[in-house]
């Protein structure tokens, strides 16, 4: 199990949660995406905050820099990458 002394590193840890948990990807949504990232950018325990909400499906906010988006389409590579490019998503595709 990880540990979580890494979330005490954070450069989060000071900010208002709520800041990375925007409504919607336009507007105020996406100013508020960009702050987010800007402050995940400068975070220190980055890799580790991805590897947590990677690992305990967060599908919700910006973790490690990410949208639950570009979480999601991260996790499909990934397991594209160790199945050799199967997955069951690509199965149901219409060519």
């Amino acid at each position: 199990m990880m540990n979580a002394d890494w979330r005490h590193r954070a450069a989060c840890r000071d900010e208002d949660p709520e800041l990375f948990f925007p409504v919607s990807d336009v507007g105020p949504g996406a100013r508020q995406t960009a702050q987010a990232k800007a402050v995940c950018a400068r975070c220190p325990v980055r890799e580790e905050c991805l590897r947590y909400a990677l690992d305990n499906g967060l599908d919700y906010g910006i973790f490690g820099g990410l949208t639950e988006r570009e979480r999601r389409d991260l996790a499909r590579r990934n397991r594209q990458a160790h199945t050799g490019g199967y997955t069951e998503d690509s199965e149901n595709r219409v060519a």
